[in-house]
């Protein structure tokens, strides 16, 4: 038996044997993933065949790298229910094209299925989870892990292999359109949560990767696309490598630390450079610095825009290669690598390194072992009661209470009953794709709840339930407007459902990486998503005015805000009775809803990102810079609208004072593994049982280099019934306390830290901790 057929042989061993069994074209044809998944195959009625496409593109490189959507279905791959691959079939489809690779080619090499997976997987009847700004709203790195574990357990029975999940971008600009697929503006939280989704996929440890229901972790975007000029899609980041290593690179850092398999570079350059062409952030900071040996993926035909730097596709094909891109995605430029090396514009020795990180991706997921699936699974373990359940709890927890009435008065929520008719109204109270986000697939018929499902489900019996859509997101017309006002004016309350919507439609136009083309002036109600940036964060279309003319009525509002980025909600606030910011919450989003307006669940989401009061005051986020003295506007406040790490509850906390086990430590006994441990105790004040989540901030005084205003260094959520109080201990090491110092290298410096902790970044107990220098 050949050494690379053989288990009994190391990964490397069998590695190795196999790449020097391979020709040049067979080498070319691992690091290619070319084609849309979803030209693999063609369906007619129930049955489903290869095309011959599929078969040339397995015959240009004698095997294929991966193959990119095989069960993607979305108004951009215009795939539906009608021409997709049944759920119930995607496992024989998929065991089908992994036979035609191995028994039509000389090796038998299979082929990498990669599946998109920013918030569930895009695929029919794939579980949607809550965006990643409500997983960020959660702030339960535990409850996520169970989440994507149910997720790869999905993308397996499928015969799939590769989960491409969002977890890595920092939202510094919420004008950018992929707002929605970050966790938040801080490099903490993030990085718990972006640990929390590898260890869901792939498992805790490095052998479960193999198993049966996991999945390989390929994260993105490497890195710090959130911090684009103009809030820009792919637009160039104007940072140096402090706030690079600071705020961009701490969540690449945990996923690699987790033991996340693979990358993917971004789109955008940091000073000057193209990530795909960053050998110093791709090579040397990742694979060198980090000791990461997975493979990095580029993204969508990225390669190909390094044209740019380039003469011709050979040439940009090598700098990439040469940068550590591993595996392309739809571009010509890797498909030339042969030419390449022909023409020695590229060195097959770097070829070969490439080819080595993909076979062994391959083997650690047992594929040459077990190739094919259950054709079983699918239908016991798509959709699984486990997972709506976790789905539904991810939603419930992630949705966020801004507002509730004056200071120190009675708010108008929960609901008790009182209420006996409730005008529902809005162009997201009944629109389920609406609070779905981007990167979204295609709906079965009678799924999922919306706003107005939600609260008609959980309103208390013989409550009148009464529905105007009032206006759009976009398009401007106030014919509704008056309907809805005459709703309002006949209900004891008006629960109105605004925002954006991150919702394709089939007769948009896409460019060639899936990205949405809508222009200004175009009457898409799409305000959000991959290629839809914003330059003002106002409510779109009449939706301010249809709350002011609401609220006019003298019926008290509660203005559910649905939306995919931090939009500017200055203009509405004074006219609602309260706030619920919902972002994007799933299919199961309006059920969650409707339990918290009832009382039945009590909010205990947290602002992960500050919202702003105006466009104009960008940056808003928290962990800025600190300048020393005050800065302020002479037109309005500084401050955010509701900032960072905020969030009401229908029950009150009140913490203790903080307890430090030292108020002074020696910088080298943190570099040694030492710690400081910080400890308080907070209890539920009020008459409802909840949960809160206490975060801990430093502040740095007398560093070597300019620090952040506050910085975010834990976080835990604990439950806690009327009465009950816990103790929660946090510990401060070399993690923590460390920073990029003038050399940039990652150390304790002596400093002067205050302690902060509480339920925001806004205000909390505090205490001081000294970091010294050994002899002082």
């Amino acid at each position: 038996m050949d050494i690379y057929k053989d288990p009994s042989y190391s990964i490397e061993e069998r590695t190795e044997d196999l790449l020097a069994r391979m020709t040049l074209k067979e080498k070319v044809g691992q690091l290619n993933q070319h084609m849309y998944g979803w030209d693999a195959y063609r369906r007619e009625g129930s049955s489903v065949q290869l095309t011959e496409a599929f078969k040339r593109q397995v015959a240009f490189g004698d095997g294929m790298g991966a193959l990119y959507g095989l069960f993607r279905a979305d108004p951009w791959s215009a795939v539906t229910y009608n021409n997709g691959i049944p759920t119930a079939d995607s496992a024989r489809v998929a065991n089908e094209l992994q036979r035609y690779v191995k028994e039509h080619t000389r090796l038998g090499i299979p082929v990498l299925l990669s599946e998109e997976c920013p918030h569930g997987h895009q695929a029919l009847d794939g579980t949607l989870l809550p965006v990643n700004l409500n997983i960020g709203s959660a702030w339960n790195p535990q409850l996520t892990e169970r989440a994507y574990a149910r997720i790869a357990a999905e993308i397996r029975a499928r015969g799939a292999h590769l989960a491409l999940v969002s977890t890595l971008d920092i939202l510094q600009d919420p004008r950018w359109g992929r707002s929605e697929e970050c966790y938040g503006e801080d490099p903490y939280l993030a990085s718990q949560l972006t640990a929390a989704v590898v260890r869901g996929l792939q498992g805790a440890r490095p052998e479960e990767l193999s198993a049966p229901d996991k999945a390989a972790a390929v994260l993105k975007h490497l890195c710090a696309q959130g911090a684009g000029q103009g809030g820009h899609n792919a637009g160039p980041a104007a940072i140096g490598e402090r706030e690079l290593r600071e705020i961009h690179l701490p969540a690449a850092k945990a996923g690699a630390d987790a033991g996340a398999v693979g990358f993917m570079a971004a789109y955008n350059e940091i000073d000057g450079i193209p990530c795909h062409a960053n050998e110093k952030l791709l090579t040397g900071i990742l694979r060198e610095e980090w000791g990461f040996d997975g493979i990095v993926m580029a993204d969508g035909c990225a390669i190909d825009r390094l044209l740019a730097l380039s003469e011709d596709h050979e040439e940009a094909a090598a700098t990439a290669l040469s940068a550590g891109v591993d595996l392309s995605l739809w571009d010509t430029a890797f498909t030339k690598l042969e030419a390449a090396v022909r023409q020695s514009k590229a060195d097959e020795a770097l070829i070969d390194r490439a080819v080595r990180r993909v076979l062994r991706l391959k083997f650690r997921l047992g594929l040459f072992e077990n190739p094919y699936v259950d054709e079983g699974l699918p239908a016991a373990v798509v959709g699984a009661e486990e997972t709506r359940e976790l789905n539904l709890q991810l939603a419930r927890e992630s949705i966020v209470l801004l507002r509730n009435g004056e200071a120190g008065q009675q708010g108008v929520l929960p609901l008790d009953g009182s209420a006996r008719r409730i005008a529902v109204i809005g162009p997201n109270a009944d629109a389920l794709y609406n609070q779905l986000g981007d990167y979204t697939s295609v709906q079965r018929g009678g799924t999922g709840t919306t706003v107005l499902q939600g609260i008609a489900k959980a309103a208390p019996a013989g409550t009148e339930i009464v529905y105007e859509r009032g206006c759009g997101i976009r398009d401007g017309s106030r014919e509704g407007i008056a309907a809805a006002v005459a709703a309002a004016r006949g209900a004891d309350i008006a629960v109105v459902a605004i925002g954006g919507s991150s919702a394709r439609s089939f007769d948009e136009a896409f460019d060639s990486n899936g990205e949405a083309i809508v222009s200004a002036g175009q009457p898409s109600e799409m305000d959000c998503g991959e290629g839809v940036d914003l330059a003002d964060l106002r409510m779109g279309g009449v939706q301010e005015e249809l709350v002011r003319a609401i609220a006019a009525t003298g019926t008290p509002v509660v203005a559910v805000v649905i939306q995919g980025r931090p939009h500017e909600l200055s203009g509405l606030a004074d006219h609602c009775a309260a706030i619920l910011c919902a972002w994007y919450p799933g299919p199961e989003g309006g059920r969650a809803i409707g339990e918290i307006v009832f009382g039945k669940v009590n909010p205990s989401g947290k602002l992960p990102v500050s919202l702003p009061r105006s466009s104009a005051q960008l940056p808003v986020y928290y962990n800025q810079k600190n300048p020393g003295r005050s800065r302020p506007y002479v037109d309005m406040p500084a401050a955010a609208l509701y900032p960072f790490g905020y969030g009401l509850s229908y029950t009150t906390f009140e913490y203790g004072p903080i307890s430090l086990s030292r108020e002074s430590v020696a910088a080298e006994e943190i570099e040694a593994g030492g710690n400081v441990e910080v400890r308080l105790t907070v209890s539920n004040s009020g008459d409802l049982a909840g949960a809160e989540t206490v975060q801990l901030y430093i502040q740095a005084g007398g560093s070597p280099i300019t620090r952040r205003t506050w910085e975010l260094k834990g976080f835990r959520k604990v439950w806690l019934e009327p009465g009950a109080e816990e103790t929660v201990v946090f510990r401060l090491g070399k993690e923590e306390l460390a920073i990029w110092d003038r050399s940039m290298t990652f150390a304790v410096a002596p400093c002067r830290l205050t302690v902060r902790a509480g339920g925001g970044s806004a205000g909390g107990a505090e205490a001081n901790l000294l970091i010294r220098r050994r002899n002082d």
